[in-house]
């Protein structure tokens, strides 16, 4: 027998909400003069592929900073060294029982080694994982405010940010 599928919220209750907090970052390789960061692709809800920048959930005893390295090396293989704050998005999303306030914090890494891959993530949510030129990737970058994020990268690398 197939589970039934979760019961509605009833109309004029609202969902309680909650805080969430998330790390990520762009970690930036240098090669012939240009910026290039790796990107990953993952799958929506509705099956669409999104093209996002690695981040991921905090975890206990961890801060931000290590979570931006640590999410950038499993979601794309590529290890990083944390040079500066980029900037926090912020969006709100609900599920079934509850509305939640999702912060993203972004750092610029500089990329010190690895290989780029997606193998090494542990959710198996990033489906794909590609390098792509800086002054490019907003074309590549599904959401706006990561587009955002990868242009106060730019900007800081460029000394006017």
């Amino acid at each position: 027998m197939t589970a039934l599928p979760k019961p509605l919220p009833t109309p004029g209750r609202r969902l309680p909400a909650v805080e969430e907090r998330s790390a990520g970052g762009i970690a930036v390789a240098i090669c012939d003069g240009c910026a290039y960061l790796p990107i990953i692709a993952r799958r929506n809800r509705a099956g669409r592929i999104e093209w996002c920048l690695p981040k991921g959930h905090v975890e206990p005893g961890e801060t931000l900073v290590e979570t931006a390295v640590r999410e950038v090396a499993e979601e794309t293989g590529i290890r990083g060294r944390v040079l500066v704050e980029l900037g926090m998005i912020d969006y709100w999303f609900a599920t079934s029982t509850k509305r939640v306030h999702k912060y993203v914090h972004h750092y610029l890494l500089e990329a010190v080694g690895g290989e780029i891959t997606v193998e090494n993530d542990p959710d198996r949510e990033a489906i794909d994982a590609v390098w792509a030129r800086l002054d490019e990737v907003h074309r590549r970058l599904t959401f706006p405010n990561e587009r955002r994020i990868a242009q106060a990268a730019w900007h800081r690398l460029a000394g006017d940010g």
